[in-house]
């Protein structure tokens, strides 16, 4: 079976994560995979070629409607002939639909499956087009076969947007317990890359730099743990996200946060370990859906103090802390209550989370859910 994966873009983010997971997992006996990037791939574009996916863009700017990438995808889609088109986010799910319609617009057509990954969105902080798109696909969601997400909160706050999909598949993240683990060698190994000793307790945050990440939040919260905790270290890591970032660095300053209690990483390609090194990683989103970073953290045996949106809190259960969303103060307890738990405390949080991704959230059973809906589109079609 042929599946057409057509995705926003191909930096390093939950979707992108979530995509390359889906399509290196999957039996290769029985799936042929394909990835297209609206705007020019990034590094997870080339962690896929890597894994011998093969990938294409179709040349469209970030943000800018293209009526010639509208073309290619038809033409792609019509001598391709997929058996599944999986869109990916919505200007993808937008573009999927109508070069669908374009490639066939008599007769049988593939079946298409739309990916949303979110569960909030204030449009007011981004482009005018994201927020046309978005209620475009409201207004169109009848019209693929099955739209997927993977939270019920995501589900939930869609159907509140006005989407009336025929079919909602809500298939929660899968999570490489073998690639994200405690790893005692790549914990001491990037401590002294970040001139760390064991002593420093590490609270760690993955996001890129994105107003739905939040990150002046984590900086005011790290702010005030850090004078409680003298010992604390913040390590943040992410697109966006390093010294040449004025914007970030003016909220470092106005949080009292001192450069030697700091590191700014940017993007790695390098996380497992990153994760390792972590005691304590802190999610401080504003919106989210089902976050990898978090799961990522359990399965390396880190503890989290996550904000309560998406399904955040219900992924951590009773492993970590929740605390309310843009509340920099209530971030600040949670992370004082981590230090003052002790490595013992830490460390049982962290054997309890570990255990609740491998018994909960496994990579093959995410991978079968894809595969048996991919095949009961297929069944349909025919």
């Amino acid at each position: 079976m042929k599946i057409l994966h057509v995705i926003t873009g191909l930096d390093v983010g939950g979707a992108e994560t979530t995509l390359h997971r889906l399509v290196t997992s999957m039996d290769a006996t029985r799936f042929l995979p394909r990835v297209v990037s609206l705007i020019e791939p990034g590094e997870m574009g080339r962690r896929l070629t890597r894994d011998g996916v093969r990938v294409g863009s179709l040349g469209m700017r970030r943000g800018m409607p293209s009526p010639a990438g509208l073309a290619r995808l038809a033409r792609l889609i019509r001598s391709w002939r997929p058996d599944v088109v999986q869109t990916w986010l919505y200007h993808a799910d937008l573009l999927g639909l109508l070069a669908l319609r374009l490639a066939f617009p008599l007769g049988p057509r593939p079946a298409l499956a739309w990916n949303i990954r979110c569960s909030f969105m204030d449009l007011a902080q981004y482009r005018r087009t994201t927020g046309l798109t978005l209620r475009a696909c409201a207004a169109l969601s009848r019209s693929p076969d099955a739209v997927v997400t993977n939270s019920v909160s995501a589900r939930d706050f869609h159907l509140g947007l006005g989407y009336a999909p025929r079919r909602f598949e809500v298939v929660p993240n899968g999570f490489d317990c073998h690639r994200y683990r405690p790893n005692p060698q790549a914990r001491d190994g990037m401590r002294r890359e970040l001139g760390l000793d064991d002593a420093a307790l590490v609270f760690g945050h993955a996001a890129r730099f994105d107003p739905m990440k939040d990150h002046r939040t984590f900086l005011r919260g790290a702010g005030l743990a850090a004078a409680d905790i003298p010992g604390a270290v913040f390590v943040l890591a992410g697109r966006g996200v390093d010294g040449s970032n004025s914007e970030l660095a003016g909220w470092l300053a106005g949080a009292g946060l001192s450069p030697e209690r700091v590191r700014l990483l940017g993007e790695r390609a390098d996380m497992p370990e990153l994760m390792a090194a972590m005691d304590v990683h802190v999610l401080s989103s504003a919106g989210e859906s089902f976050p990898n970073v978090v799961g990522e953290a359990m399965a390396c045996g880190v503890p989290n103090v996550v904000t309560d949106v998406g399904d955040s809190a219900a992924l951590v259960g009773k492993t970590g802390l929740v605390v309310p969303p843009a509340d920099a103060a209530a971030l600040g307890r949670a992370m004082t209550a981590m230090a003052q738990m002790g490595p013992a405390g830490r460390a049982a949080l962290g054997k309890a989370a570990r255990e609740r991704m491998i018994s909960g959230f496994s990579l093959a059973a995410a991978t079968e859910r894809y595969a048996a809906l991919y095949e009961s589109l297929q069944l349909k079609m025919d």
